[in-house]
């Protein structure tokens, strides 16, 4: 219908006779002014004597307006059992029930109207319930759209869904999602099951339009997601390029492969003989430091750790990953120790007491041999950090993003910004003290001057004091021939240490593992069933994480810096829940001939086993 026949100043509606515009509850209101007419879409299509003998662009929507006409008539001998005045066009359609209503009166009414196949409605009396069983809890939970509490009783605006147990919904909440998202996107907010959600829900009277979701239908609405963002934002840009640099991940990747690789040699210094250590995950550093310091203790030693203090030992003891599990902790504990300062990228800070402790030579030593033991690697370094490691600290020139200091950069600042030679030499003398302590007294002839006087001040509060530390730190990333590594490939390694790892993704996983199946595991889409379960992890449609997925079945929460040995791979076998074989690094599968089955082992299996974890 054209634009010239919808009057938004519209009269009541012919069936109904009420003058709500209300889309979402009644449906589009519309005054057709060549026929006389206005009507709201649902009394149309919900009334009982009227059904669509014409075309899609005939008359209202595929109904004749000779039609509607003669259904007006009817009605109006039809009395409401609800309001009581005439016009009531809806029946019940339940066997000897002879009730009439408006269809704004049975929303009222709570009767439900499907919206489905020949649009049945039904009364108060006769409507399609939910069956609840005994035994179900009827604590209230949270609405899984809204999050406001829902009760769990039999009511007409509380929703159950058939798929996932223990998930409901506020009617209301339904329907605006189901009018947003149309019949191509609606589906359950929790385990996306699509056919027997909607089937359920226009069952108990939701309406799912045959359209696209309104998201879909904006113009350029995935404009942006075109665009790859230039610029970085972030308020201390740590690239030395410039916030326009973007490095390509391709090249990233080759160079975390080649330290990989040289890690890899590195390993072969380990032997088979075994230290254990005893670590409180609730004093990781005590209790490591301990067991690093004992006598009998080699960097070259293979290394078991037993968690002492948990409350579930059988369980946590078992794991082969509480390796991994020991040095990611470990290296967490170091990034935000006192040995580091800065937010993101961390330098060395000064601790007269961790000095004489000689921490930070542990602190090397322990980053060396959690590298090459196969742990995770550090990724918090600055760059200037590493740059002095490598290159010595003679060669580097550090710059105003690595002072952690916000007075110290804040003073620093005012010299590098000024913008005359007056302004400069006011400030300078005003600074004597903090410049004299620094040992940066130089005479302020003019203004270029303070390019230098900035220099001497970034090399001093940045690298002139943490002399000492740095070197014992570099004594221990000597351990296992780490640093001498470092200092021949300084690109490679500079990947690990400035570096957080690459986040866990579907086709990084699917990539990770390699699949062993049968000829008869294709036949049920064991492969398909598995890569299409990655995909819902990492989209957010289910209970449990891609590490969750990696550490059930290797006792790691990410790839190591070494990668793994023996490779990742996932069997698909006649047993009935999956099974992480760690030792091997093989996920075991079971064989279902449904995916929702396949995605409900997963989810219980993976989620119960790492509860304790957790904890």
């Amino acid at each position: 219908m054209s634009e010239n026949n919808f009057d938004i100043q519209s009269p009541p509606c012919v069936l109904c006779g009420w003058t709500d515009n209300c889309p979402e509850k009644y449906g589009e209101k519309r005054t057709y002014v060549e026929y006389n007419l206005t009507l709201h879409n649902y009394c149309l299509l919900m009334s009982s004597g009227i059904w669509q003998r014409g075309e899609e662009d005939e008359g209202v929507d595929g109904f004749l307006v000779e039609d509607i006409r003669k259904e007006v008539n009817r009605a109006a001998r039809l009395m409401c059992n609800i309001c009581r005045k005439k016009g009531a066009s809806i029946g019940c359609v339940a066997p000897k029930c002879k009730r009439s209503y408006h269809f704004p009166c049975g929303l009222q009414k709570e009767c439900v109207f499907q919206f489905m196949e020949d649009f049945r409605s039904y009364c108060w009396e006769h409507k399609p319930v939910q069956i609840f069983s005994d035994n179900e809890s009827r604590e209230p939970s949270q609405c899984t759209i809204c999050l406001d509490l829902v009760e769990h009783l039999p009511l007409y605006s509380v929703l159950r869904s058939p798929c996932c147990k223990n998930t409901w919904f506020h009617r209301e909440c339904l329907q605006y999602q189901a009018l947003s998202a149309g019949i191509f996107f609606f589906r359950c907010a929790v385990c996306n099951n699509k056919d027997k959600f909607q089937k359920e829900m226009l069952r108990m009277g939701i309406h799912i339009p045959e359209k696209d979701a309104s998201w879909e239908l904006e113009d350029n609405a995935y404009q942006d997601l075109l665009q790859c963002y230039q610029h970085c934002d972030v308020r201390r840009c740590l690239c030395r390029n410039g916030r326009d640099y973007n490095k390509p991940d391709r090249h990233l990747r080759m160079k975390r492969e080649e330290a990989s690789n040289i890690l890899k040699e590195l390993t072969q210094q380990i032997t088979t003989k075994t230290t254990r250590l005893n670590i409180n995950t609730e004093n990781i550093w005590k209790s490591a430091l301990k067991g690093f310091r004992q006598r009998n203790f080699r960097p070259t030693n293979t290394i078991e750790v037993k968690f002492t203090n948990c409350k579930n030992r059988i369980k946590t003891d078992s794991l082969i990953g509480s390796k991994h599990l020991f040095f990611q902790l470990l290296m967490l504990h170091i990034q935000n120790s006192s040995l580091f300062e800065g937010s993101s990228a961390k330098n060395l800070l000064v601790d007269p007491q961790a000095l004489k402790e000689n921490l930070y030579f542990e602190a090397g030593k322990m980053i060396a041999v959690s590298l090459v033991h196969g742990g995770p690697s550090p990724g918090f370094f600055s760059k200037t950090l590493f740059d002095c490691l490598v290159y010595g600290p003679e060669n580097v020139k550090p710059n105003l993003d690595d002072v952690a200091d916000a007075g110290v950069m804040q003073t620093i600042k005012k010299i590098k910004y000024s913008e005359s030679l007056s302004s400069l030499q006011s400030t300078v003398h005003d600074c004597y003290d903090f410049l004299a302590a620094a040992g940066c007294l130089r005479p302020i002839t003019a203004l270029g001057d303070k390019d230098l006087l900035v220099n001497d001040l970034l090399i001093h509060h940045v690298i002139k004091r943490i002399i000492s530390p740095l070197e014992s730190f570099r004594q221990g990333l000597k351990t296992l021939g780490l640093l001498e590594k470092m200092e021949m490939y300084p690109d490679a390694f500079s990947s690990l240490f400035c570096q957080k790892p690459e986040k866990l993704s579907a086709e990084a996983l699917s990539d990770l593992f390699t699949i062993h199946c049968s000829p008869d595991v294709n036949e049920v889409g064991g492969a398909d069933f598995w890569t299409g379960y990655l995909q819902d992890v990492e989209s957010g449609e289910s209970i449990v994480t891609l590490q969750d997925i990696l550490f059930f079945a290797t006792g790691c929460f990410s790839i190591p810096p070494i990668g793994f040995d023996p490779k990742p791979t996932v069997k698909f076998l006649p047993v009935h829940y999956p099974i992480g074989n760690r030792l091997l690094n093989c996920l075991e599968l079971p064989i279902t001939r449904t995916y929702e089955n396949f995605k409900n082992k997963m989810e219980f299996t993976i989620r119960n086993t790492l509860r304790g974890v957790r904890e």
